[in-house]
């Protein structure tokens, strides 16, 4: 098929592992429900006071479009932060130490895109926060 349209509906969203007393991370994975060769991409909603693990991917280049909300990066050694509001985008080059957060009040919408895809996973490092 030369296209593929994925509806809202659609999409799986999956609760990612996190304490019982933290909020709670959700992602729709992109890449396979797309058919992706090259590429990969999910959504992820994050709930008031949710935040992902600080990491570094040690190929892949990673987009972030906010859909909803407001994102904060935590980037760079020392973490610098950065907040991106709904239609913003941040672009993260490999090796930059990255965390996400979502300080807001309302859920966190953010379209996630990288090449190339790595089969590995990323270094974990020591949370920013």
């Amino acid at each position: 098929m030369a296209f593929r349209a994925i509806r809202p509906a659609e999409l799986e969203w999956i609760t990612r592992p996190h304490e019982p007393d933290e909020p709670a991370r959700h992602v729709a994975e992109l890449s396979d429900l797309a058919e992706f060769a090259h590429t990969r991409a999910n959504v992820w909603r994050y709930e008031p006071g949710a935040k992902g693990r600080r990491h570094r991917h040690p190929f892949q280049e990673e987009t972030f479009v906010v859909l909803a909300g407001t994102l904060t990066m935590y980037l760079g050694d020392p973490p610098e932060r950065h907040d991106v509001p709904p239609g913003g985008l941040i672009h993260v080059e490999p090796r930059t130490p990255l965390q996400t957060v979502n300080h807001g009040d309302e859920d966190l919408l953010v379209y996630v895109y990288g090449t190339p895809p790595e089969s590995e996973h990323a270094e974990l490092l020591e949370s920013a926060l």
